[in-house]
């Protein structure tokens, strides 16, 4: 299984509707919450090509996108054989 890693905040709706699809799923991930660390924030833009909302997520070496981006994977039946590499 690819490595799964999510850029969020606390508050955010879509970071948790992300994490539900992925905890449904029973994929593991490392959750980066940016709220309070600015460097943080700048390392997930730079990896994102600019991105600066939450959530980021990539799978791997492929750049997903926000939350919306991920349900479209799993609507088009992609998102397993992207975690699964």
């Amino acid at each position: 299984m690819q490595t799964v890693e999510i850029y969020t905040t606390s508050t955010c709706g879509y970071c948790h509707a992300a994490k539900r699809l992925l905890d449904g799923k029973g994929v593991c991930y490392a959750e980066f919450d940016v709220t309070a660390d600015p460097g943080l924030r700048q390392q997930m833009m730079e990896r994102a090509d600019g991105g600066y909302t939450v959530p980021q997520i990539f799978i791997g070496e492929t750049h997903v996108g926000g939350c919306d981006d991920l349900y479209d994977l799993e609507r088009a039946g992609k998102l397993d054989p992207l975690l699964a590499g």
